[in-house]
């Protein structure tokens, strides 16, 4: 194998796969480097895993609401939740598997699967050998943060990378972390008959920032679990377990879900000889538009950049980053970032779209709101809860974004983020057909209450929306 490469890539996660796609079409003289586990966070440890959980969680936690529809014995259906994990990880390893056989068939008799560091902004050490490159791509991904004063009770803690290889689970368990990672563990916990318990620092949960949208969420979950917000948790070690405390409670617990966030990994990769200035973390300050940290040929993507830890906005940080790193002296090469999206897998769910409501404190908006506790559809389902919260230009009644928390968030959260990416305004998304009886007429009751609020209206030469709504009947 040559000493000198064009390209190296530090990392096969979807940042990293994402990247190689795009280098194997200019040149194959690369490589890939990743001494494992191979697979992806996303299907090792944390999107696949975790909906698999949340889906037997949400199956059985429907028992409670058959009585009611004439279905009788529900009251004698148990979870074995051994069983239970165990179907996840048979889940995860099919997933896992998968990619990290197409890892290896991407990157062939390029792929070096031992641990590389940084020399310099156009140098790396594998193993016992050096490499000269042209460019580097950072891809190492994140893991779980666990405090430092929290780590003398590691036997206690759990985190979303270890807690798919439990074969079972005890009856008490607390969560720390309530955002999108920690509402959907711990309710699913809950519904499989654990004690839980959460604990947030502030009062906004599952990543909304919308307080309105927050309270309403807050109220819903914490029907099915204690929840406590707003506060710092603390541990202590105890004779009967662990306890999590906070300034007002106390919960004596067996396991503790740890949920406040991810650390990059970065801290091993000798940052330092690239002879920039790094922040207090360590961290290079990286270009949102082309990945590239400084005016240096070396890129760091997805999770391992802090911007935001999703799959998808992974998979586009690996393509700019690779095409910019051939491109960068054109003027061209700065790429436009996706419409944020944010969902979470809870019941109902919680969604964030396009502009957040503390990103528009500062614009001039209309909200249009629904409640999801008089929508049809939602009644007859008996899922009935939540709130959506759709925010509007008061001047052009352009949709810049909303809030969520109410069932199939998830599919309401991909139709306005198309009409927000066309740049609809609320008048011409109310044009939009709406089938009856459907979750998606509650986008429309919003729409139409952000309409009432607008002074500008259609011009006459335009379609107009028809003002009827077959859901009136029924609220």
């Amino acid at each position: 194998m040559k000493n000198h490469v064009d390209v190296a890539i530090i990392g096969a996660g979807s940042a990293g796969l994402s990247a190689l796609r795009q280098v194997k079409k200019v040149t194959d003289n690369y490589l890939l480097i990743d001494p494992g586990p191979l697979g992806t966070t996303c299907a090792r440890v944390g999107c696949m895993p975790s909906k698999a959980l949340i889906h037997i969680a949400n199956d059985y936690h429907r028992r409670h609401s058959l009585v009611e529809m004439g279905i009788s014995g529900a009251e004698h259906l148990r979870c074995d939740i051994p069983t239970a994990l165990q179907h996840v990880r048979t889940l995860r390893d099919h997933f896992t598997s998968g990619m990290i056989e197409a890892t290896r068939d991407l990157a062939g008799e390029r792929f070096v699967e031992e641990k590389a560091v940084l020399v310099g902004s156009k140098r790396i050490q594998v193993g016992d050998r050096l490499f000269d490159a042209d460019r580097i791509i950072l891809a190492p991904g994140a893991r779980p943060l666990i405090p430092r004063e929290w780590q003398p009770f590691s036997e206690h803690i759990l985190t979303s990378s270890t807690i798919f290889e439990q074969t079972a689970l005890p009856e008490r368990m607390a969560v720390i972390g309530l955002g999108a990672i920690g509402l959907e563990l711990g309710q699913a916990l809950s519904r499989l008959g654990i004690q839980m318990t959460g604990f947030n620092m502030t009062n906004e949960i599952g990543g909304l920032s919308d307080p309105e949208v927050s309270a309403v969420a807050v109220k819903i979950f914490a029907g099915e679990f204690t929840m406590h917000t707003g506060v710092a948790a603390k541990i202590r070690a105890t004779t009967n377990g662990v306890e999590v405390y906070d300034e007002s409670t106390t919960a004596t617990v067996d396991k503790i879900l740890v949920a406040t966030g991810v650390r990059p990994n970065i801290d091993e990769l000798r940052m330092k000889t690239l002879g920039i200035e790094l922040d207090e973390h360590g961290m290079p300050q990286v270009d949102p538009h082309t990945s590239q940290i400084g005016d240096l040929p070396v890129y760091l993507a997805g999770d391992a950049n802090g911007y935001a830890p999703l799959l998808h906005e992974a998979l586009d940080e690996g393509f700019i980053a690779a095409n910019h790193s051939f491109k960068a002296t054109e003027a061209s090469t700065c790429y436009c970032r996706r419409l944020p999206l944010r969902i979470v897998f809870s019941d109902p769910q919680c969604a964030v779209v396009g502009q957040s409501f503390a990103d528009l404190q500062e614009t001039n908006i209309v909200i249009g709101q629904v409640d999801f506790r008089q929508q049809a559809r939602a009644i007859l389902e008996g899922r009935n809860a939540g709130v959506l919260r759709l925010y509007a230009e008061s001047s052009s009644g352009r949709i810049l974004g909303a809030e969520m928390v109410v069932p199939e968030a998830e599919h309401l959260a991909h139709l306005l983020a198309a009409c927000i990416q066309a740049n609809m305004t609320v008048h011409s998304a109310l044009q939009l057909p709406f089938y009856h009886p459907t979750l998606e007429e509650g986008l429309r009751t919003a729409l139409r209450d952000a309409a009432t609020q607008l002074t500008e209206r259609p011009s006459s030469d335009g379609l107009r929306p028809c003002e009827s709504c077959p859901e009136s009947a029924l609220q």
